[in-house]
């Protein structure tokens, strides 16, 4: 995991990649929960026999599943340090690629792509690669906002 203490070591850190989280199971156990969470309960998440004649050939996560992953998966990777808040500030852009099948594995592959000061700290501009095991095509790539904010 990478830690980067300080704002400057946040700054120098623009443009590179942090790294990659270990590899996590996909199971119908987890998509289950998340459809019992979210109210999404579509047969090609939730019905193994139906979807398996479906078009993925099996069940398949939720593309909101893969993306609640990144916290996660990201937490593996990178950390920001100090004495600061972090907060979500949002999204960039979100691609759903390629099915996550059940039984799939995953990782995320975290890019630190912009760092800029704010009036209270600083934003940071993380691009996430979601990597489906054994695949050609990311599942997700995603591109989250964060903001560092200095305790005042």
């Amino acid at each position: 995991m990478q830690v980067l203490n300080d704002a400057q070591e946040i700054a120098d850190a623009a443009g590179t990649e942090l790294g990659v989280s270990e590899w996590v199971e996909i199971s119908q156990e987890r998509i289950d929960m998340f459809a019992e969470a979210t109210g999404d309960r579509q047969w090609i998440h939730v019905d193994p026999e139906r979807a398996a004649g479906g078009p993925f050939g099996a069940t398949v996560a939720h593309g909101y599943l893969t993306l609640s992953m990144l916290p996660f998966l990201g937490a593996q990777v990178y950390a920001f340090a100090g004495d600061v808040a972090r907060v979500n500030y949002g999204l960039n852009k979100v691609r759903f690629i390629a099915p996550v099948r059940v039984g799939s594995k995953i990782r995320n592959r975290v890019e630190l792509v912009d760092v800029r000061d704010i009036a209270k700290g600083q934003q940071a501009t993380l691009r996430h690669t979601v990597e489906i095991k054994g695949g050609d095509r990311p599942a997700c790539v995603a591109e989250t906002v964060v903001l560092l904010m200095e305790a005042s």
